[in-house]
């Protein structure tokens, strides 16, 4: 079956703009107002070019009933020696709130977060994940199937843990919720005294 290139690439866009959370094959059909047959079409011709090409790093894979865009896995250690090497990256106010949650909350899906904070946290999970900090831990079950995140090691390294049982309990009274965004912050903080350089203690 012939293809619009022009779809084939805002397909792509689309699914760059996902992130890890992906599109399924209905959502994809919606967005681009393609049959299911085209839509089908368009992601196998996505795919082949990523897997034929030898000058790109990504590929697309289903994982869940979602596709997403993500690196070869050929590249992987390479990747792995990035992000274990890189210095610190400067981790924003809103970044160590999602970062505190998930370390005391995880696994968690991101509308969990996003209930605690009040506000969407998909910015400050992509620069997460960047980092190294947090990576998907896997995913629920039943439909939709949400992502659950988790800490990495490279979270410990950076905070000084040799696990997750060594971060220091949330202390909380009556009039204090363990799910308050500023208890986590207070805590977490104090904790590791970070800042907005992106160092822990351990930096």
């Amino acid at each position: 079956m012939e293809v619009d290139n022009q779809i084939v690439g805002k397909t792509e866009s689309f699914l760059f703009l996902a992130g890890d959370e992906g599109l399924s094959v209905r959502q994809l059909m919606a967005l681009t107002e393609q049959s299911e047959e085209q839509m089908l079409a368009i992601i196998g011709q996505l795919k082949n070019s990523y897997e034929q090409r030898q000058d790109s790093g990504l590929t697309l894979k289903l994982f869940g009933g979602s596709y997403r865009l993500v690196t070869k896995a050929e590249y992987a250690d390479d990747i792995k020696k990035l992000l274990e090497n890189s210095s610190p990256k400067s981790i924003t106010q809103a970044s160590l709130e999602v970062l505190a949650i998930i370390a005391y909350q995880q696994p968690v899906t991101r509308v969990e977060i996003d209930d605690l904070r009040g506000v969407k946290s998909e910015g400050p999970i992509h620069t997460l994940i960047s980092n190294g900090l947090i990576m998907e831990k896997g995913r629920l079950e039943g439909s939709g199937r949400a992502i659950l995140y988790g800490t990495t090691d490279l979270f410990l390294d950076r905070f000084g843990l040799a696990s997750l049982s060594d971060l220091p309990p949330l202390m909380h009274n009556d009039e204090e919720d363990v799910g308050d965004t500023d208890l986590f912050m207070t805590q977490f903080q104090e904790a590791f005294e970070v800042d907005n350089n992106g160092g822990g203690n351990h930096s």
